[in-house]
């Protein structure tokens, strides 16, 4: 079994064209569902945001995995194939661990060292193992992940300043409108970005308590308890239009929610006050056509890429000391993983010198019927104190040697010499997994 990612993002296609490829949060359930019945792919996990869609997979063929990631992705956008799949990309083994950890660290992010990005491939693995898609393996990739994402922003600066695509939209909208000191904000739509957009207001000196908007009406009423903002009812939505400086739409609908009408309603009703409007949902909740409504200005994803682009001077001068954390922990990973190949084959060579050592005291225990029950404890003791002292040596070594070219000849002399191979009917190969449903039970312990 091995890992592997099949990916689309930001970088190798248009936002447009990455928009039927999104997996909203409430359809992750439904796509792990999907996935997770296809015949190659064992653990699964969908890290999909605004910015990127990416499948990782404990797979027991890559190319029939491949082929079962790209026909979900057909599937799920309605595509053809050839519409993205060249634009594709995939990783594999080790080459799957560094490009995730790379994710979690912000170093492949529209905005260098954001945030939420940590936060999103934490969501992501927490409904992967909530819907029993995750094991064992993609569980030890996430974690280490997760740790490489917090080391990334505490031991180094990369994160500093505006890296968040929230946070640029707030900066952007002050710009825009030349401070916001007593300017009234809305944010429509409470999703991770949605809510960020709400805090970073909610920070901004001088501005009007931020009001919000969302489908959900207690998750509105919590954050606006915790912000000191109000509360906008759906069907209440035109009537904030007209009374916001600055609009934030994050929602997850898979249509525009503000057209051209409504807004050029909204700022009929106020025409001495200008209306920045940003679209921060992919796929895009704002019809492009805004742009052409007399005092709206409206900012997209591209508006904020390019904003950001131009701040980032100083979190690109942390890059190597993060790219070492990268490395750093991917070593660990490898080695940790190297370990876990040869623990079957230590574990059976400590069994078969335990039952060596049970057979030789069997056989003479008619000898040692004499001796009373603190002379037999005695033997006991000695014997295996003696087994584990041969053992300990060649166990360490071949702990040691784990992933290396070295560790696979030691490997094999071991079951060569001691006769543990798969051929003399002591199961499989010691130091590779059970083959998949070897034991009866799912393909992995902790999976459906």
């Amino acid at each position: 079994m091995s890992i592997a990612v099949v990916g689309i993002n930001h970088r190798t296609v248009p936002l447009e064209a990455l928009e039927p490829l999104i997996v909203a949060p409430e359809d992750l359930s439904k796509a792990l569902s999907d996935l997770c019945g296809r015949p190659y792919l064992d653990e699964v996990v969908v890290l999909s945001t605004c910015m990127r869609t990416e499948v990782y997979a404990v797979v027991s063929r890559f190319h029939g995995a491949m082929a079962d990631i790209r026909e979900f992705l057909v599937t799920w956008s309605g595509k053809a194939p050839e519409e993205f799949s060249g634009s594709l990309y995939s990783y594999f083994d080790e080459a799957a661990v560094n490009h995730l950890f790379r994710v979690a660290a912000g170093l492949d992010s529209a905005s260098l060292g954001e945030n939420e990005v940590l936060g999103q491939v934490r969501h992501a693995f927490e409904v992967a193992r909530r819907e029993g898609a995750v094991g064992t393996m993609l569980g030890v990739a996430f974690r280490d992940a997760l740790r490489v994402g917090k080391r990334a922003r505490t031991e180094t600066t990369i994160s500093r300043g505006t890296t968040s695509l929230s946070y640029a939209a707030v900066d952007l909208s002050e710009k825009a409108l030349g401070g916001l000191a007593g300017k009234q904000p809305l944010v429509i739509g409470l999703g991770e970005m949605g809510e960020a957009a709400a805090r970073a207001f909610s920070d901004a000196e001088g501005a009007h308590p931020v009001m919000l908007a969302n489908r959900t009406r207690a998750k509105t009423e919590k954050l606006a308890s915790a912000l000191g903002g109000s509360v906008v009812a759906w069907d209440a939505l035109p009537l904030a239009l007209s009374q916001a400086d600055v609009v934030v739409s994050c929602t997850g609908a898979r249509h525009a929610l503000l057209s051209a009408e409504s807004l050029a309603g909204a700022v009929s009703r106020r025409p001495e006050r200008a209306l920045v409007v940003v679209d921060l949902a992919v796929p895009r909740s704002v019809e492009a056509t805004v742009r052409d409504v007399a005092g709206v200005q409206l900012l997209d994803m591209d508006d904020l890429k390019a904003f950001v682009a131009a701040r980032v001077g100083e979190r690109w001068a942390e890059v190597p000391a993060v790219e070492r954390i990268v490395a750093d922990e991917l070593a660990r990973y490898g080695s940790v993983q190297a370990a876990r190949t040869v623990a079957p084959l230590v574990s059976r060579l400590h069994e078969w010198a335990e039952e060596l050592r049970r057979a030789e005291l069997s056989r003479l225990d008619g000898r040692l019927a004499s001796l009373g029950p603190s002379e037999r404890e005695a033997v006991e003791l000695v014997t295996r104190r003696v087994v584990a002292k041969i053992l300990h040596e060649p166990t360490v070594n071949l702990k040691a040697a784990a992933g290396t070219p070295r560790g696979e000849a030691l490997a094999e002399a071991f079951r060569e010499l001691f006769g543990l191979g798969s051929g003399r009917g002591r199961g499989p190969r010691l130091g590779e997994e059970p083959a998949a449903g070897a034991t009866g039970g799912p393909r992995n312990p902790e999976h459906r």
